[in-house]
């Protein structure tokens, strides 16, 4: 299914559903630092508790649904890859490290050169 290019505008139901996700997940934070005194266990299940809850009511609403849209096709898209093989990457970076040589040695060339002629011929500076 490929997604629309057309916006649609939430109603008021799918407005309400986001702010109830977002209280539900501050809700589970703040839970974790309310329920310190009951250990770890507590606090992390009341942490956990509020982002999963939060999670599920925002897939319900459209925007949770057009996410969940956008990673199936990012999925197929990334499925299409091709990925180099070892050999290539290695050619690859090979490739990359001769060239970095090679600009470097060129600019040091470039800048001994402009440096001999600005200073010793034009200047007349001796080191």
């Amino acid at each position: 299914m490929a997604t629309s290019d057309i916006e649609t505008v939430g109603s008021a139901a799918d407005t309400a559903k986001i702010v109830v996700a977002a209280g539900l997940a501050l809700g589970g934070f703040v839970a974790f630092f309310m329920l310190a005194s009951h250990g770890s266990l507590v606090q992390w299940g009341g942490l956990l508790a509020g982002l999963i809850v939060g999670a599920v009511v925002f897939f319900t609403a459209h925007t949770g649904r057009h996410f969940l849209g956008f990673l199936r096709d990012a999925k197929r898209e990334v499925e299409k890859v091709v990925w180099p093989t070892r050999r290539e990457s290695m050619q690859m970076t090979m490739y990359v490290f001769a060239f970095v040589f090679v600009m470097a040695l060129f600019l040091w060339l470039t800048d001994k050169t402009l440096e001999w002629l600005l200073y010793d011929l034009v200047l007349g500076w001796r080191k």
